[in-house]
């Protein structure tokens, strides 16, 4: 019906009409494949459960206010035509806006707790000063809390200034100029990486932590971590994937296209709700992410990290690191590393019960 109706129109009109058509389609095609705006975008459903591939820049949020400087360091990118939007492009040329360089300047720090945030997330950040990222949480043990975050994909200039009063104030948190988005989760922990190489390469041992987590510390440096024993390197240990496959399903946060991973199981990797390694891995992560593909997959990425360098993940003592929730019981959490999904009002409601030293749990 389309096309007869096309048939009973002037030849100019028609003629016009599909010049007009082509112009407007060349405009859309040329904005939708434009190197600086390609994104995928979802929402979570209303339990909360983010099932799509979450908004995705390759570049950073402030590529358009800055030229890009070539490196000598890594291979160039694949050309837009051949690179999947999921495959996450780690560039050397990233800038740190919010940095705090000289944190190891007169002093070498036996861990450092890298916690993973968003830029409008004050409260959280707030709730892990008070509660388990307290630097005075052990004593005699130097501890450092950094907060890593990026740009806000759309209120990053708004929320910058509110950014950099808290940091003014609290002197812990480090952002660099890519956007904050779920799949460039990575782009956060190589930050990290690069971050201990650059400025504080002494440290003894460092943790990367989400913030919606509970996190023993005393326990973890007591136990785990050991100070009065020599140690340890090319150590990685948490809750540890063995086997696993990637989610070749796009409904799902964690699908990884066949053009991004292809293997059929990943290499054993930690659980990315909170993992720790020792200071010498930092580096070294942080120079074979240069060299090979960098995927959106966060804790498997450094599983693909340790396995080209031909490390093994250290397995823990079972109980230690839980990926999932469990219900708070002071003697029980007395015994753990890490818990999964505790928001930040639970974490305040918890802590004054876990601290208090006048019930005693069996040993």
């Amino acid at each position: 019906m389309f096309i007869a109706q096309l048939q009973n129109l002037p030849s100019v009109v028609l003629f016009c009409s599909i010049l007009l058509f082509l112009l407007v389609a060349k405009k859309e095609f040329e904005s939708l494949f434009s190197p600086h705006d390609i994104k995928l975008k979802g929402s979570p459903d209303s339990a909360g459960n983010d099932k799509s591939a979450i908004g995705f820049e390759w570049e950073s949020a402030l590529e358009r206010t800055r030229e890009t400087k070539p490196s000598g360091l890594i291979p160039p990118p694949p050309p837009l035509a051949t690179r999947h939007p999921l495959e996450v492009v780690y560039s050397t040329d990233y800038k740190f806006l919010l940095n705090e360089p000289n944190k190891c300047r007169e002093r070498s720090p036996f861990l450092i707790l890298l916690v993973i945030t968003e830029p409008q997330h004050f409260p959280t950040r707030q709730a892990i000063r008070q509660t388990w990222g307290n630097e005075s949480s052990v004593p005699g043990v130097s501890i450092l809390r950094l907060f890593l975050t990026a740009v806000h994909p759309k209120f990053g200039y708004p929320l910058q200034a509110l950014l950099e009063e808290e940091s003014s104030i609290h002197r812990d948190i480090i952002q660099q100029d890519f956007l904050d988005t779920y799949n460039n989760l990575t782009l956060k922990t190589l930050m990290g990486m690069e971050w201990i190489s650059k400025f504080c390469p002494n440290a003894t041992y460092a943790m990367k932590a989400d913030s919606d987590i509970f996190l023993n510390v005393n326990y973890m440096v007591s136990q785990l971590l050991q100070p009065h024993l020599p140690p340890k390197k090319n150590y990685m240990t948490g809750y540890i994937y063995r086997n696993a496959k990637p989610v070749r399903d796009m409904a799902y946060k964690w699908y990884v296209p066949r053009e991004v991973y292809p293997n059929e199981t990943y290499p054993p990797f930690c659980a990315g709700s909170g993992y720790v390694f020792s200071g010498d891995l930092a580096m070294k992560i942080y120079q074979v992410a240069k060299t090979i593909k960098v995927i959106n997959m966060e804790d498997v990425f450094m599983g693909i990290c340790l396995y080209e360098l031909g490390i093994s993940v250290t397995n823990s003592p079972l109980g230690l690191f839980n990926p999932f929730k469990v219900k708070y019981e002071k003697c029980k959490f007395s015994k753990v590393v890490v818990v999964h999904y505790y928001r930040p009002e639970e974490l305040l409601q918890i802590w004054p019960d876990f601290r208090d030293q006048s019930q005693t749990c069996k040993s």
